[in-house]
């Protein structure tokens, strides 16, 4: 049996179910799984991502629409890197980061559309976009052909050390898009 719970004790319950969660979890299950409504899972993971900011925790709160998962701080990466053993440092093309930033600012979109922003062909770009998991099909375009529609993944985020898509910068007029990929790319690391 479980005991009945406290408003003040949800932060704490939904930073331990997002611990022990292998995948990011999803708003309505942790809901359901907390016998409370969704609104309260939305307040209460505001208040859990306001803390881990404030007190500089080494665990963020990072949102995808109606996801949620923990993840280490952005400024903890190098350390988490060299502790795993991982190198994480090799860095995508300027045609990556074009599509991708094409991909973030304006998902969920088809290839064709990608290649109409770019001016080229993309193929090898969202290839690669996709095998190294920033990039994933979404959906599909009710039109002839029902092409696929991309949008960018959870770790998309981690690789650019954003809590959500929220956390983008605006394009100032004129921008690259690629260029802001790179410019948050090197401030996250």
């Amino acid at each position: 049996m479980v005991a009945p719970l406290a408003q003040n004790d949800l932060p704490a319950l939904l930073e331990s179910l997002l611990f022990v969660s292998a995948q990011p979890a999803l708003l309505s299950k942790l809901a359901q799984a907390l016998e409370v409504d969704e609104a309260d899972v939305e307040a209460a993971l505001e208040e859990l991502a306001v803390n881990h900011d404030a007190n500089r925790r080494g665990l963020r709160v990072q949102r995808k629409r109606d996801r949620v998962q923990l993840i280490t701080a952005p400024a903890a990466a190098p350390y988490v890197e060299r502790y795993l053993g991982l190198d994480l440092s090799s860095k995508l093309s300027t045609a990556a980061l074009e599509a991708l930033a094409v991909v973030a600012y304006r998902q969920p979109l088809t290839r064709t559309e990608i290649e109409a922003v770019r001016g080229v062909n993309c193929d090898g770009v969202l290839r690669t976009l996709m095998a190294r998991e920033l990039v994933e099909p979404v959906g599909r375009l009710e039109q002839a052909g029902r092409p696929y529609l991309y949008g960018t993944t959870f770790q998309f985020l981690q690789y650019f050390g954003l809590e959500s898509l929220d956390a983008l910068p605006p394009l100032p007029e004129g921008q690259v898009t690629g260029k802001i990929l790179e410019q948050i790319s090197e401030e996250a690391k």
